[in-house]
């Protein structure tokens, strides 16, 4: 049988479960600062995880932090020294050569863009240059074509008065005909 809980175990057990969100919270936003490499601080972690400063500063949550904190400082010492055994000159050659590294990049960013540019230029006049070769080659093959058309228009006409000329010479010669057989038969029957 199930027991019924009462009100209140229903509330701490809620108030526990949020508590534990919240330092799960707090410990991983502490281990991200520190894979990131950014200074970890009491009010940051606060920030970051969304909980209190009082949480921050609690038994378990303020050990693990200083930890951290301790990590980074001793990162950040090692550095230092090796740092310090780099000559002067090589950091001033550094810095130098990043501020040439970032200028190289801008330029090669500008002259990408301009070449960019350039390029839609030309193949905006070679298409316009082109469409007006093609134009004109299609105006001549039209001039061309409608000539062609008058002279088969022409020799059409003339052909067709041919025609009507040797219809009209058949049914000529077919009449003539006709008479010369009438007047033969006529003739032999009078014999």
């Amino acid at each position: 049988m199930i027991q019924s809980r009462k009100p209140a175990e229903v509330l701490r057990e809620a108030r526990q479960k949020d508590s534990r969100d919240k330092r799960s919270r707090v410990l991983a936003v502490v281990d991200q600062l520190v894979a990131a490499n950014e200074p970890v601080t009491f009010s940051g972690v606060a920030r970051a995880a969304n909980v209190s400063h009082w949480l921050v500063y609690a038994d378990g949550m303020r050990e693990h932090i200083e930890a951290a904190r301790c990590r980074q400082s001793r990162a950040a010492d090692n550095d230092t020294r090796a740092s310090a055994t780099v000559p002067a000159g090589w950091k001033v050659e550094q810095r130098l050569l990043q501020q040439d590294n970032r200028r190289l990049r801008e330029e090669a960013e500008r002259l990408k863009a301009a070449v960019r540019r350039h390029l839609g230029q030309q193949l905006d006049q070679v298409g316009a240059a082109d469409l007006g070769t093609r134009i004109d080659e299609l105006t001549a093959d039209n001039q061309r074509l409608q000539t062609d058309l008058a002279r088969e228009q022409t020799l059409n006409t003339d052909l067709t008065k041919q025609l009507v000329e040797a219809h009209d010479d058949l049914a000529a010669a077919r009449a003539s005909i006709r008479q010369l057989i009438r007047a033969e038969n006529t003739t032999s029957g009078q014999s």
